[in-house]
């Protein structure tokens, strides 16, 4: 049986068995496979189960469908130990048959895995706000400034003195 084996950091080992002849693969709930990341289009794309290939087709996704680091337009073949990166998620095809798995070419991948760690936000998390006891907007108010505002009061203050003074110097001196 062939699946989906996610590679990317904290999605690590989470699998998908291709069983439907067609897989939606998104961000968001509808599809077959969801994958919550903002890096994955909310309908990136669609994997094809056609006899024994598994073929993968990008729905016009923001970020792109890209087999071994060759973006997919339209359509590709998916072979067993192939990586499949949809925006920054990488997975893997497996299947129960031992596939050798093909080795990368000598040249630099300019995939870059951003990792989400401890503390992470996702889109899906921003789009939704506090949750729970929720963030503490005091936190993130505006602050007034005490010190300034006494500088400005003083400022102000004193030039009115030096005005006023300036105004009886020069008024008894006609």
């Amino acid at each position: 049986m062939a699946k989906l084996v996610l590679l990317s950091e904290g999605l690590t080992g989470r699998t998908h068995e291709l069983i439907a002849e067609k897989t939606t693969v998104g961000r968001i709930e509808e599809n077959t496979f969801q994958i919550p990341d903002p890096s994955v289009s909310s309908r990136h794309c669609e994997v094809l189960l056609r006899g024994a290939d598994v073929v993968i087709k990008d729905l016009n996704s923001t970020n792109g469908s890209f087999i071994e680091g060759q973006q997919i337009s339209g359509e590709a073949v998916l072979k067993p130990g192939q990586i499949l990166r949809l925006g920054q998620i990488q997975m893997r095809l497996e299947t129960g048959t031992a596939a050798a798995v093909p080795q990368r070419s000598s040249g630099t991948d300019s995939t870059m895995i951003m990792p989400r760690g401890k503390g992470g936000v996702s889109l899906n998390d921003l789009e939704k706000g506090p949750v729970g006891g929720g963030l503490d907007t005091k936190v993130f108010a505006k602050k007034t400034n005490k010190v300034n505002l006494y500088f400005l009061i003083g400022g102000i203050i004193f030039a009115i003195i030096i005005g006023v003074g300036l105004w009886v110097a020069f008024g008894k001196l006609k």
